[in-house]
């Protein structure tokens, strides 16, 4: 298997973006989940924040791909009762699939179109949550209109899945829609594994009969999860880079694929966690890939231990930002 296509070896080694530690801001305790693209010259990122009773999902925005500067939430918590008024988790919007182009968004039926993940319960990742969808006709990204229902729900899935659904990544390919997506189990502690689900409005999808396409690794260091799929072409095929959990470590892999739906797993993590102290020491994981200017830009959830002057801690321990690696050494002229 050919993967140097496709590897981000050189890490930049320090926070893109931190969560904001202030009382009653959307990020207090944590940044999380990058999906970073190209619209309207400058680059953007989603990314959700959690806060101590959930997530809710902000835009930044960019002109190096270094520095980043927060713009707005734009899936705000709603306290109203309806399924998603306690989380509202946005990972993916339809984009273009080129791994080699820029990382524009396309539209479909003149709208653009945000797949986003709901807990029920307050407090982190609490209950099984569901897939919600979301449309905007606004150039500016930030007005953004919810559909009333789930279009993706566990109870109705396998039972790798009964546990509730995660991290969403939309692809359109010649007229179908490809929702991946990641699942857990019901068991203490969980697997999660990473299924599709097809769909030719958005709204109406069908499971792919031989979930998960991408399932855990029996004594790898895959083997409790393998989850978050970003999905990207790059000619004839499709490459699927995902995190690998252990219950030990998080780790970044990747998979290939002719079809979409027959997926070969890289046999080892192509981003590892850090030593000791380094911004990603505990966890690398989460992937947002794009290209710019001949070179791949990874983005990911970067964590360790907290210590004295950090600006956030998440879970009592834990400094969760978000960081990124690439495939040339271009940090060091940052510096």
């Amino acid at each position: 298997m050919d993967i140097q296509p496709f590897v981000t070896p050189y890490k930049y080694g320090k926070p893109v973006l931190v969560g904001s530690g202030e009382q009653g801001r959307f990020d207090r305790n944590a940044v999380d989940c990058p999906f970073v693209f190209e619209h309207r010259s400058r680059f953007y990122m989603m990314y959700i924040g959690y806060d101590g009773i959930g997530y809710q999902t902000a835009l930044a925005v960019s002109d190096d791909l270094l520095d980043w500067e927060h713009l707005s939430v734009i899936l705000p918590r709603k306290n109203d009762g309806s399924w998603d008024s306690q989380n509202v988790a946005g990972t993916w919007i339809l984009r273009e699939n080129g791994l080699d182009a820029p990382p524009k968004l396309k539209k479909w039926d003149n709208k653009y179109w945000l797949v986003y993940h709901a807990y029920p319960h307050q407090g982190y990742e609490e209950g099984p949550a569901k897939i919600g969808l979301a449309w905007t006709e606004d150039e500016n990204l930030l007005n953004w209109h919810r559909l009333t229902e789930p279009i993706l729900v566990p109870e109705d899935g396998g039972d790798w899945e009964r546990g509730g659904l995660y991290k969403e990544c939309l692809v359109e390919h010649e007229g179908t829609f490809y929702l991946f997506y990641n699942a857990k189990t019901t068991d203490v502690p969980w697997v999660e594994q990473t299924g599709v689900a097809f769909s030719a409005n958005l709204r109406e999808w069908t499971r792919y009969e031989r979930n998960p396409v991408l399932p855990v690794t029996p004594g790898g260091w895959d083997s409790g999860f393998a989850s978050d799929p970003c999905v990207l072409r790059r000619g004839s095929q499709w490459v699927m880079y995902y995190f690998g959990f252990n219950f030990k470590k998080a780790q970044e892999g990747l998979a290939l694929s002719d079809n979409l739906l027959d997926w070969s797993k890289y046999p080892e993590p192509i981003i590892e966690v850090g030593e000791a102290g380094d911004i990603d020491a505990v966890f690398a994981h989460k992937p947002s890939v794009i290209s710019h200017d001949g070179v791949l830009y990874h983005f990911y959830c970067s964590c360790r231990k907290t210590r004295e002057g950090d600006r956030t801690i998440n879970m009592g321990n834990e400094f969760r930002t978000i960081t990124v690696a690439a495939s040339h050494d271009v940090f060091r002229k940052q510096e």
